[in-house]
């Protein structure tokens, strides 16, 4: 493991000391990375994003886009061959047909490069030529994100972790019949094994419906290709004193380094070291409906991702010596469009403190660090309705699998995220004076003007501070 990591960063190092000292002569390439837990909507913002920057009409907030510098953007091949390309087409031809519809979310990694051709402005802008940046899209699974959590981790460690919160998640009963059958010190057999990983995947299934988001491993719930495999074939197990070498214990610890060297390793070193600038969505509204429990469990998921980042600044000698870190890092709260803008205010502050812990130790590597609330597509319009004397604002979109149009009331945000933090922290199984509700959307009929993308909430304001300084 020590080789492998001496070695994963030698060969980061070459790679940074080569783009580094021919990055003057060749054209600048920006590596965003879009993550987020499942259901946060990447595969929207991807799609949104880059249809408008094609058709930049709705950008007023894009400095780039607004002042005209960018002349004119355009789709590439993606320069990694071996790499599936991001399905961009499909996906907004779901967005934008009659009969509008979501797209699949991400079930696999992708990547989508996209040209800018920029006329630099400033006293020298006039003197000098457009010049072409290269903006590369990485997009990825939540589920293969949340497993970056267990590169610092063993599986003593993990066990006991993923055993002592499972009293709080539903869904755990069969997995813990199938533990209290078993003797860890036993020796191995591969049927047994078999059972507790599916009676435990079962429960990661179920945990994460219910609106939980640490469920590691990751690739347990989209195994791909290696579903079957050994390597997803364990689970978590009480600690048994000086096991055999034979046992159950040992082997599903093997099974879980393996899962580490073999699965999560070369993902992040592949693709999560390469990264300049990082955008992670996060739901949430889903959260809050799904309870205090739930948004505590976020709490701790995103900042255990982050932990797994470099974030940090991004200057010459630093590219050279540590290998290309994230300089710039956007927490985004999506679904905005499920709000009334009053309440945005209050879903961004809370989005603010959910992620303190992540959001602080970012800032404290160096990186610039930033927490909103936005739509990449808006699916509502807003409204006012009177209850009990009183004016609410409403939103009212078409319902998910139905032609009707509803108009909807989540709640009223607290304007201290502490009310909502502080149960989440003590562990109150529900909300005591408040509650919180969510509605499915489908997408809203389109009809774009020319020169329009989708319509969108804060899009652009996301966008610049992601890479607005780099154009």
């Amino acid at each position: 493991m020590v080789i492998t990591t001496l070695a994963d960063g030698i060969t980061r190092r070459a790679e940074a000391v080569a783009g580094t000292l021919t990055a003057p002569f060749t054209d600048p390439v920006i590596r965003l990375g879009v993550t987020g837990l499942s259901r946060a909507g990447k595969t929207v913002f991807i799609t949104s994003l880059v249809a408008n920057l094609l058709n930049r009409g709705r950008m007023p907030q894009f400095q780039a886009a607004a002042s005209g510098a960018i002349q004119t953007a355009y789709l590439q091949p993606q320069p990694d061959d071996t790499i599936p390309r991001f399905d961009y087409e499909n996906h907004l031809a779901a967005l934008t047909a009659k009969e509008a519809h979501w797209p699949k979310g991400t079930r696999r990694i992708s990547e989508l490069r996209l040209s800018l051709k920029v006329q630099p402005t400033g006293l020298m802008g006039s003197f000098r030529g457009a010049r072409t940046v290269h903006l590369d899209i990485v997009d990825y699974p939540g589920e293969w994100l949340l497993d970056l959590s267990l590169l610092d981790k063993d599986f003593t460690t993990w066990s006991a972790e993923v055993l002592g919160r499972m009293e709080e998640r539903p869904g755990a009963e069969a997995f813990t019949a199938a533990l209290a059958a078993a003797d860890p010190s036993e020796p191995f057999e591969e049927p047994q094994a078999q059972d507790l990983a599916a009676a435990f995947t079962d429960h990661l299934n179920t945990a994460r419906e219910a609106g939980f988001s640490d469920c590691t491993p990751g690739r347990f719930m989209m195994p791909g290709d290696l579903e079957g495999s050994p390597v997803l074939t364990f689970a978590p197990l009480p600690p048994v004193e000086k096991p055999a070498r034979a046992s159950l214990w040992r082997e599903f610890e093997r099974r879980f380094e393996a899962y580490k060297r073999h699965v999560v390793r070369p993902f992040f070193r592949d693709h999560f070291a390469r990264i300049d600038r990082q955008i992670v969505l996060v739901d949430v509204l889903g959260a809050i409906h799904s309870g205090p429990r739930a948004v505590e469990d976020m709490r701790r998921a995103m900042a255990d991702i982050l932990g797994a980042f470099r974030p940090g600044q991004n200057s010459f000698l630093s590219r050279i010596f540590q290998g290309r870190r994230i300089d710039r890092i956007l927490f985004a709260a999506t679904k905005a469009d499920h709000l009334h803008h009053q309440q945005h205010p209050q879903l961004t502050a809370i989005t603010q403190a959910l992620l303190r812990d992540a959001k602080d130790r970012a800032e404290f590597s160096g990186a610039t660090t930033q927490a909103m609330s936005i739509a990449a597509l808006r699916t509502t319009v807003e409204d006012t309705r009177s209850h009990n004397g009183a004016e609410l604002g409403v939103v009212r979109g078409r319902l998910l699998g139905s032609d009707k149009q509803a108009a909807f009331y989540p709640g009223a945000l607290p304007t201290d995220p502490a009310h909502l933090l502080g149960p989440a922290r003590s562990g109150a199984e529900h909300w005591l004076d408040a509650d919180y509700e969510v509605m499915s959307f489908a997408p809203a009929p389109l009809t774009l003007k020319p020169g329009d993308g989708p319509p969108h909430i804060r899009l652009d304001k996301a966008l610049q501070f992601l890479i607005g300084d780099m154009l």
